[in-house]
């Protein structure tokens, strides 16, 4: 049974998906980091770069978008199999329609593509691309051949473009792609009025909002209610749904109790574990789970269980635990890259496949795309996950301003060392100076002034100059200035 909670503020909406009640989910959209993926702008060459096949387009926004030569639509009505130089393809300061397909995250600008594509409930339609595909995850050929005979009898004569038929129209009506059909149509000829009287860089188009999105891509016959505790979205929530996801329209409800619908559910205190590296399972083991630029890692732990047979059999009983947590969390925290899982170790081959049948298992709820690795050399399982946006902490949270994002601080003895050395070097730089003053958190100034009081003296002595100093209570540990006098 699955349920979906949508809160929604001026500032921003935030959604949780639970199964058995259980949070399985959260997206945050923000009014003012709302996300880019989707959206067609028509853009203007800033750079073109040969060295790396690549252009920075200026589509509007704080850095330069990024388009590589195989994201370029028009490279693919060339013959030969290899595309040609970019530098053929577009010169600075031309003008270039292209669609988003990945966020900006970290320093990275976002990535483009020329290939438009515009996504329905069961339909995405490709303008430039006069082909018809079906997803892969409709088996059944009978299915497959009547939705494209389907398709075909509905494209209108002369329709240059082609559809992509999704996963969500498996059982669909003639009339359900009728209507997907009719709507991508007027949507693109709304982006084609818009291109003819923009100048660049100009927004064409915006992806749908989450909450929409969540109507269109998330909820499924599975899904028992969509409650919205806004009546104005739910509303809005409302007529979209009749217009393009009618199933939907009847699970949605406008939630009207007194206390906020997160705390019902009790869906912040799940928001705050998700931010933690520690995660305790029910076993008494837990997972350390580490997010870097590079990859993730998670690590599995026994903790405080103790098995009822043998040590092996609380290994595995662990692991098996975990796999299901992991799976849990990786979807919960919207976790992308590179991940790599360090189980307990396993000498039983068959608990190595069990677990490793267990974590597959798991993983296969997972929306996302994802591939994984079996059992390294090193007992580690090594997997990745389609990145398509921000993670739940790279949203919510920032680096700690103290240590950067390191996780630690300097000492207050290194700094005082530091501080040392700096006075060293000012002191052959500024012989003039009178006296020096050292501004310096209280625990800095305290081990000055205690255990390391003979050494500032030894050097006070050394310069020949008075050394001072003065406590900066908003100063962090590692902050210090040395003041001339």
């Amino acid at each position: 049974m699955e349920d979906i909670l949508i809160n929604i503020t001026p500032q921003e909406t935030r959604v949780a998906v639970l199964l058995a009640g259980v949070v399985q989910e959260l997206h945050v959209e923000r009014s003012t980091t709302r996300g880019l993926v989707g959206n067609i702008y028509l853009g203007r060459v800033a750079r073109v770069l040969p060295g790396m096949q690549s252009a920075f387009i200026d589509i509007g926004l704080e850095r330069a978008a990024f388009l590589h030569v195989a994201d370029i639509w028009e490279f693919r009505q060339f013959t030969q199999e290899k595309p040609p130089p970019i530098e053929r393809l577009i010169h600075e300061g031309d003008t270039v329609l292209v669609q988003v397909v990945k966020d900006p995250i970290g320093t990275k600008g976002a990535r483009l593509s020329t290939q438009v594509s515009l996504a329905g409930r069961m339909l995405v339609y490709l303008p430039q691309d006069p082909h018809i595909g079906i997803s892969q995850r409709i088996e059944d050929e009978s299915e497959r051949a009547q939705l494209r005979e389907m398709l075909q009898r509905l494209v209108p004569a002369g329709e240059k473009g082609g559809y992509i038929i999704r996963t969500s129209a498996e059982d669909a009506t003639e009339q359900d792609l009728g209507n997907d059909l009719q709507y991508l149509g007027a949507l693109w000829g709304r982006i084609v009025e818009r291109r003819a009287t923009s100048t660049s860089p100009a927004l064409l188009y915006q992806e749908l909002s989450l909450a929409q999105r969540i109507l269109r891509d998330v909820a499924t016959e599975e899904t028992t209610t969509i409650q919205v505790d806004s009546r104005e979205n739910f509303q809005k929530l409302q007529l979209f749904a009749r217009q393009f996801v009618p199933r939907v329209e009847p699970k949605l409800v406008h939630y009207t109790g007194e206390r906020p619908l997160f705390d019902l559910y009790s869906i912040d205190a799940e928001i705050e574990k998700a931010l933690g590296r520690r995660v305790e399972l029910k076993s008494g083991g837990y997972l350390i789970i580490d997010q870097t630029e590079a990859m993730t890692t998670v690590d599995v732990n026994t903790g405080g269980y103790v098995g009822t047979r043998n040590f092996d059999d609380t290994i595995f009983k662990t692991n098996l635990e975990a796999a299901q947590a992991i799976a849990r969390q990786l979807r919960l925290r919207n976790l992308g890259g590179i991940i790599i899982v360090d189980f307990i170790d396993m000498m039983n081959g068959e608990h190595q496949e069990a677990v490793l049948s267990e974590f597959k298992k798991a993983l296969s709820r997972d929306r996302t795309r994802m591939t994984v690795s079996g059992f390294t050399q090193l007992g580690l399982v090594e997997m990745t996950r389609k990145r398509t946006r921000e993670s739940l902490a790279h949203i919510l949270c920032e680096p700690c301003p103290m240590c950067q994002g390191r996780g630690e601080v300097k000492t207050a003895r290194t700094v005082c060392y530091e501080i040392l050395r700096e006075l060293l070097r000012e002191s052959r730089l500024f012989d003039e100076t009178r006296e020096f003053r050292i501004l310096a958190a209280q625990k800095v100034i305290d081990l000055f002034l205690e255990e390391e009081s003979q050494s500032l003296a030894m050097l006070s002595d050394f310069i020949a100059k008075p050394v001072s100093m003065q406590v900066e209570t908003l100063y962090s540990q590692e902050q210090y200035d040395i003041v001339l006098m």
